[in-house]
């Protein structure tokens, strides 16, 4: 796979992998009774803990065999910490059996961590090995937090090569697979995280969203997650791949198999971390809030970005959650997003500003991923190639859309810069005004992307469907991602009526991934496998998205096919 490796790369690769096999070789069998530990969520382990039904280790154990099988069939974890898990578990029970009194809302709860956030005693390495053997000295806050509500943190999981894309892999851990089909990718760039809590190895996860790096694994693996705006859970701590790159900012969010239970796995995640500051005072002082919805909520619903639009698959997802809400009342009305294509340039024009050369120096002597090779083309084009390239896009092949967005993709002056800085803040007044406040929605349903997933390898030359998940962290919205259906090989096909229907964008996009030779769209290929949308609120309105998201868990049914236990594989 990396044909031209450098022995100093290989040394650290073959090192870094052994102690990653032995550190495996600490997970214990399974448990008895282990299913219905692996079926629990959050709060009923914690319940049962509380009652002395259970105790700490034998969630812990039931959990780490399962990440070890997780692991093995996807490779999705990195800094294996099941030895320390274990110890953890032990002291919990230590503690309990003394006291009588959980330690928190997690206690006993076996979490994992994105590889990104520092944990004291292990590398943080994102996957470089330039960034291998050094060991984090302080524990990023949000591992913090979860530290002392009691949860037992028992692995890091796998990221693609510098985050900036949805094909997890890199040189150092390898290729994380999807964990209901191997010829397709888990998605990023919090791949490695979906993958496990798809397979049940871990009851909630960790992840951090750029450009929907929360959402796109989410969605490719059938589980469920909330992207915070700005402000309202810590990222200290965190390693980016850019540090000072803040035109778009990152956020950490939570991920979970499940949205029902006494008190929902990300809602109990949200109540732990929402307004506690840490390393920057940069957190607003609002906690959790509860959230009280109106009786009849008012959705606004898209099927395409004017960028790609949405295959049949994804298209059913939205449509369908849009006929389940209406039976139960509420109002979903169709309305046009005002110009994502442009969204999806501003982020362009400010990650590549200094034509990515700080992110691509950490590479060191790790070979270039090829998801890499699009997103990354454009400042390496001389101007005059730029421009004849540019021209012939608009011009000859009739794609404006690409056209523009290859002109955003260079090296800019600081003055230019901030003056996609200003397109950012004007881009983001338009889309409050005329959808909050022109249209009132209470939330809005979009697709997650144009395709369910991509298989191996589609990252290289279709990054650009991440339009769908990037508008939302250019205008900065809390976002929650949950799964609604299966691909259907009969209802999904490409039909005279959507290629006749509206919502069209790039020609040479599309026909790449719908018409192409191999294009990656195919139903059959895709049977059975997760379908999710996305679920858009206001500023500052993280709950409220919650408790929507319950609401339309509610309307569309419980029998759906997802939650604990429902990858088939994982068993």
């Amino acid at each position: 796979m990396w044909p031209f490796s450098s022995p100093s790369y290989m040394t650290v690769v073959n090192a870094k992998r052994a102690q990653r096999t032995e550190a495996l070789s600490a997970a214990p069998p399974p448990p008895k009774d282990s299913d219905e530990f692996l079926k629990a969520t959050a709060s009923e382990i914690v319940s049962r803990i509380s009652t002395g039904e259970w105790t700490a280790s034998q969630v812990v154990d039931a959990f780490i065999a399962q990440a070890a099988k997780a692991h093995a069939m996807t490779n999705c974890l990195t800094e294996v910490l099941f030895a320390r898990a274990r110890e953890q578990a032990r002291t919990l029970d230590v503690e309990f059996a003394a006291s009588k009194t959980i330690r928190g809302p997690l206690h006993g709860v076996p979490v994992s961590f994105k590889e990104q956030y520092g944990i004291v005693g292990v590398d943080t390495t994102l996957g470089f090995t330039k960034w291998a053997n050094d060991p984090a000295t302080a524990n990023a806050d949000i591992v913090d937090q979860f530290i002392a509500a009691g949860a037992i943190i028992i692995s890091k999981t796998n990221v693609p090569q510098t985050l900036l894309a949805f094909e997890c892999r890199n040189p150092l851990w390898g290729r994380t697979l999807n964990p209901h089909n191997d010829d397709f990718t888990c998605g990023g760039s919090s791949g490695g995280e979906a993958a496990l809590v798809a397979m049940d190895g871990s009851v909630i996860g960790i992840g951090s969203d750029i450009g929907g790096s929360l959402r796109i694994p989410a969605a490719y693996c059938g589980i469920y997650a909330l992207k915070p705006g700005f402000g309202r859970v810590s990222y200290g701590g965190a390693r980016p791949p850019v540090p000072g790159s803040e035109g778009i900012r990152t956020v950490a969010g939570p991920m979970s198999r499940s949205l029902f239970s006494s008190i929902e796995d990300l809602d109990i995640a949200s109540r732990l971390v929402f307004g506690v500051s840490g390393l920057m005072p940069d957190i607003a002082p609002v906690p959790y809030r509860e959230a009280k919805l109106p009786k009849v909520l008012r959705f606004g619903y898209y099927t395409s970005d004017g960028y790609v639009k949405a295959s049949p698959a994804c298209q059913r997802a939205v449509l369908e959650t849009v006929d389940a809400l209406r039976r139960q009342g509420h109002e979903c009305i169709e309305f046009e997003v005002p110009d994502a294509p442009h969204a999806l340039n501003i982020f362009v024009g400010l990650s590549s500003s200094d034509g990515y050369k700080t992110m691509l120096s950490n590479l060191g002597p790790d070979p270039k991923d090829s998801s890499l090779s699009l997103s990354t083309l454009g400042p390496r084009l001389p101007r005059i190639v730029r421009a004849v390239f540019t021209w012939v896009l608009e011009t000859l092949l009739h794609d404006s859309i690409i056209a523009t967005t290859m002109r955003a993709s260079r090296v800019k002056p600081f003055s230019e810069y901030m003056q996609v800085i200003v397109e950012r803040n004007e881009y983001t007044k338009k889309f409050h005004q005329e959808v909050w406040l022109k249209h009132g929605f209470d939330a809005v349903l979009a697709p997650v992307q144009a395709l369910p997933q991509l298989p191996h390898g589609g990252c290289d030359k279709l990054s650009m469907m991440a339009v769908a998940t990037i508008l939302y962290n250019v205008v900065d919205l809390p976002v929650g991602c949950m799964p609604v259906t299966h691909v259907d090989p009969v209802k999904d096909q490409i039909s005279k009526e959507w290629i006749e229907g509206p919502g069209h964008g790039s020609r040479i996009l599309e026909n790449r991934i719908y018409h192409g030779k191999n294009a990656p769209y195919d139903p059959k290929k895709m049977q059975g496998m997760p379908v999710g949308i996305q679920v858009v609120g206001q500023k500052w309105g993280e709950e409220k998205i919650l408790a929507m998201m319950k609401v339309i868990d509610d309307a569309l049914g419980k029998d759906r096919g997802f939650g604990p236990a429902s990858c088939k594989r994982s068993r």
